[in-house]
């Protein structure tokens, strides 16, 4: 069984015991978090499609912890003019594990 859901402006495929990493949220480690933007549900019984979200379905998921990714460095430069600019970041993210998904 799979769902699709919708968080921080992405989607992401998730399955139970699944691990992710989502955009930062607004919940402390060890809290149960639910995601009810559900697009689609899988399972052995059939598939189920939104329009655009399933308003029954939800995903229930456990924060293990907050942290950030390694450094993107970004360089511009124009040549010939002397102007060169390095710029750094670092995405914050928050690590889940996938508890349930319930159709």
């Amino acid at each position: 069984m799979y769902a699709i859901v919708r968080t921080g402006g992405k989607q992401y495929r998730v399955e139970k015991g699944q691990v992710l990493y989502l955009e930062r949220l607004a919940a402390d480690a060890g809290d149960k978090v639910t995601l009810s933007d559900v697009l689609l549900v899988s399972s052995e019984a059939g598939t189920s499609v939104g329009a655009p979200t399933l308003p029954s379905a939800q995903v229930l998921g456990t924060v293990l912890e907050h942290g950030r990714d390694a450094k993107v460095r970004v360089f511009k430069y124009k040549r010939r003019k002397h102007y060169k600019r390095t710029r750094g970041h670092r995405q914050a993210y928050t690590a889940l594990r996938i508890d349930a998904i319930e159709a």
